[in-house]
């Protein structure tokens, strides 16, 4: 497991020295940790006075070989603990007189009692295992340096991301969360990858988890220090796709034994160019008939984030912590759109261009409150916290359109129009969650958690005539829209077996919600209404057929709630032929799931694979409506039922000392019955995507990383979207004794990363394509002091050393 995931930092700095300490002589404590197997590494080894468990008086770190030493030891009866996420505390009382003392071999057992935490093995891995899912470290990650979170969910297994930015997983949207919250940092690319310490996959959520998470959770984890003292790190990074790119990123903290400051800023700069090529055939319109669009798109990116924290322990049992984050964001499109029309003749009907200068700019604070409670007992906790976040985002939009003859001479003066759209948003939690034991092998789980969400959109669209910009009523409008729920939930956590190999686990929870949401436009056309009560069951049992080896099923209700750009009853009409807007009149998604999963490790090797099955009543989904006047309006409709079934797996493999690899392949089958759409509605399709992540150690102290995806045509309601498919490339050298690295990335380094989708109806067909300059070149160089920032920014973790 990673270093900064592996290590409980406990070194605190000796305020009180022993009058003693001229005394001293040097002799050590030495001693070995294994599991049993092989050495462990990280492990904190703390000695404390018998008689005062509140002063440490040495501390130390096994090393690769699971070796530690203590030294300079008065004489006198002490107590040495050894600690490790994932295993149990292990305390041994030792008697000091002066001479040497060799412990030897200290075994450490696995932590069965913790359950839902992450399963530790004495080597370091991309992917550590947890209950619920997996977590990837996302410093093993060199192809995605200098990117966004976007870019490197593309590399994580199991999870979907097409050219445009989507993310899915098993063909769903998931749930996203910035460190375990909700967050209204929705757009994965406001978040830089730098900035990113790991992702955690939560493919089958308990009743613990919200229950709006139908295709499971991720859950990024940002980067936060817990090294004694001032340490740092700065990374710069430059290079170019179609345009230059750049970014850096400075990270600081300052540890004492009771405070903890830390400070990070990161930015990303880019430029980009994208080409969109569309054509339909609208089969019962005579004169609107043929139609061919091309799309330029000349993009500039710019994205700073600040963040802040202080952590407070006042004593070993108390901690709180605060947070805060500053997200700037601003998209500058400068777009291109030629649209041209043919009768069913193939005569000419109409030719334009349409020339669209949109500015976005976007400003994201987030503050976070946290207090963690431990006992005596570990397997007591309580913890509860307030989180707020604050979403500003303006995006004005200039439109000249001119218009052709056959002869391509233009006709006419041009159409001036303007867009402006302000958006307000809110986003606050507060929850409270209490873990205690109620016998020797079983945990209650229980708590509450409140959300919170405002949201506020004023849209204005205007015309230019004689001169001055009216405002089309039509077209304007503002959207209020808020929610509250309010959620309870208990689970029991227990197991069947001895105490340190348990045969069989099992988890029982239920969650209950409330949920009131409210949202209508100004003029009152759109208003709608919605308050329900709602229970979601979960349940799960383990089989433990050996130590590392085990089979798992699982059951959840879950519900998908459409989201605010579902909701958002707005056209953008930036498109005149294909604009899209949302429908405040959709239904939440009630979905099933039954899922059964083996896993098994081995020396050099591991596999796991899941098999689910998904039941959803009133799917949500996009689909596209021929309007009488040719135009094509794409919103979201509730479609009826959908089946879904497949297999999902991750096998990694470790052959040679200087080579590792990680594959993974999704497959599912969905069985769609839309009955209540008038229109032709794909019925049954089968899709599948795939990864492959090679690592491989040149020589000493370089690192290259090879990285291909593979997401096959998946299925929508009235067609496909095309394939996605493309390869990472990253190398990495350290520089002299480490503390600075050199990295190089290739992004596409074939350039076939586009997106598109085919559209087959009785009414009209349908093909488009994007395609955006992802092949990209990018030089980064690091630099750490005092710190081990450097296993958090480009440590990669695949190695050995």
């Amino acid at each position: 497991m990673k270093k900064h995931l592996q290590k409980i930092t406990l070194l605190i700095t000796l305020l009180m020295i022993s009058p003693y300490t001229f005394s001293q002589n040097s002799a050590a404590v030495k001693g070995t940790v294994t599991d049993g197997k092989l050495p462990v590494e990280f492990v904190d080894v703390i000695l404390k006075n018998s008689q005062d468990s509140t002063k440490v008086t040495s501390y130390a770190v096994t090393d690769a070989s699971g070796n530690f030493s203590l030294e300079n030891i008065v004489s006198g009866d002490y107590q040495l603990q050894f600690k490790l996420i994932g295993f149990k505390t292990v305390f041994q009382k030792i008697k000091f007189t002066g001479s040497p003392v060799n412990l030897g071999i200290l075994v450490l057992q696995n932590d069965s009692q913790l359950l839902n935490t992450v399963t530790v093995n004495s080597k370091k891995k991309q992917i550590q295992k947890t209950d619920e899912g997996f977590i990837f470290n996302a410093a093993s990650n060199i192809s995605q340096t200098g990117g966004t979170a976007t870019d490197m969910l593309k590399s994580i297994p199991t999870v979907a991301v097409d050219a445009d930015g989507a993310i899915s997983l098993r063909g769903k949207t998931p749930m996203i969360l910035i460190n375990g919250k909700n967050s209204a940092l929705t757009n994965m690319d406001q978040i830089a990858a730098s900035s990113i310490e790991s992702i955690e996959i939560i493919s089958n959520p308990t009743a613990k988890y919200d229950a709006d998470a139908e295709s499971g959770i991720i859950n990024i984890k940002l980067k936060k220090n817990n090294q004694n003292g001032l340490n740092g790190a700065v990374v710069l990074g430059g290079g170019f796709g179609a345009k230059g790119r750049m970014n850096s990123s400075v990270q600081l903290n300052q540890k004492t034994e009771k405070w903890n400051f830390g400070l990070a800023y990161d930015n990303r700069f880019a430029g980009r160019t994208k080409k969109i090529k569309g054509d339909r055939t609208n089969y019962l319109i005579d004169d609107e008939h043929f139609i061919t669009q091309n799309r330029n798109d000349e993009r500039t990116e710019g994205l700073q984030n600040l963040k802040f924290n202080i952590d407070f322990a006042p004593n070993e049992r108390n901690t709180f912590s605060f947070e805060a984050l500053g997200n700037l964001e601003s998209q500058d499109n400068d777009e291109t759109l030629k649209t041209k029309i043919n009768t069913n003749t193939n005569a000419f009907f109409s030719d334009n261009t349409r020339h669209s200068l949109e500015l976005e700019r976007s400003k994201v604070a987030e503050l976070a409150f946290h207090y963690d409670r431990k006992f005596s007992d570990d397997r007591k906790n309580l913890n509860a916290g307030i989180t707020s976040s604050f979403n500003f985002h303006r995006e004005n939009t200039n439109i000249d359109t001119n218009t052709y003859d056959e002869n391509e001479m233009v006709t006419g003066n041009p159409l001036l129009q303007r867009t402006r759209n302000y958006e307000k948003e809110n986003i606050s939690n507060a929850f409270l969650n209490y873990t205690f034991p109620i016998a020797e092998k079983s945990i209650i789980e229980t708590g509450y958690k409140g959300t919170f969400r405002f949201f506020n959109s004023d849209f204005q669209s205007a015309d230019q005539i004689n001169s001055e910009y009216v405002i089309n009523p039509l077209a304007t409008n503002i959207f209020d829209f808020n929610e509250q729920i309010n959620a309870v939930y208990g689970m029991l956590n227990s197991f069947i077996g001895n105490t340190e190999n348990p045969k069989w686990k099992y988890n029982l929870g239920i969650r209950a919600e409330q949920v009131s949401n409210n949202g209508k436009t100004q003029n009152n056309s759109d208003a709608f209404s919605n308050h329900y009560f709602k229970l979601f069951p979960s349940a799960s049992l383990q089989l433990n057929l050996k130590s590392d080896e085990f089979l798992k099923f699982g059951y959840s209700k879950r519900i998908n709630r459409p989201d605010l750009d579902d909701l958002n009853p707005f056209v953008d009409i930036t498109d005149a032929l294909n604009p899209h807007g949302g429908n405040p009149y959709l239904k939440p998604e009630i979905v099933h799931i039954v899922e059964m999963s083996y896993n098994t490790d081995w020396d050099n090797y591991s596999f796991s694979t899941n098999a689910f099955y998904r039941n959803a009543n009133n799917t949500i989904k996009q689909y596209a409506v021929l309007q009488d006047n040719g135009v094509v309006l794409l919103q979201p409709q509730n479609i009826g039922n959908t089946i879904t079934y497949g297999l999902e797996t991750i096998f990694s493999v470790k052959p040679l000392p200087f080579y590792d690899a990680n594959i993974s392949v999704t497959a599912f089958q969905q069985n769609i019955n839309a009955g209540n759409l008038a229109q032709d509605v794909v019925q049954n399709a089968f899709s599948w995507y795939g990864k492959m992540i090679h690592n491989f150690i040149p020589w000493k102290g370089a690192k290259l990383q090879l990285i291909g995806n593979y997401n096959s045509a998946l299925a929508t309601p009235q067609g496909k979207r095309i394939p996605v498919y493309n390869a990472d490339l990253g190398f990495q050298q350290k520089l002299g004794k480490g503390n600075a690295r050199l990295g190089l990335v290739v992004t596409d380094m074939f350039n076939t990363l586009k997106s598109g989708y085919k559209n087959t109806t009785s009414l009209f067909s349908s093909n488009r394509t994007s395609k955006s300059d992802t092949r990209a070149l990018l030089l980064t160089f690091a630099y750490t002091f005092k710190s081990d920032f450097k296993e958090k920014l480009l440590e990669n973790q695949f190695s050995t050393e």
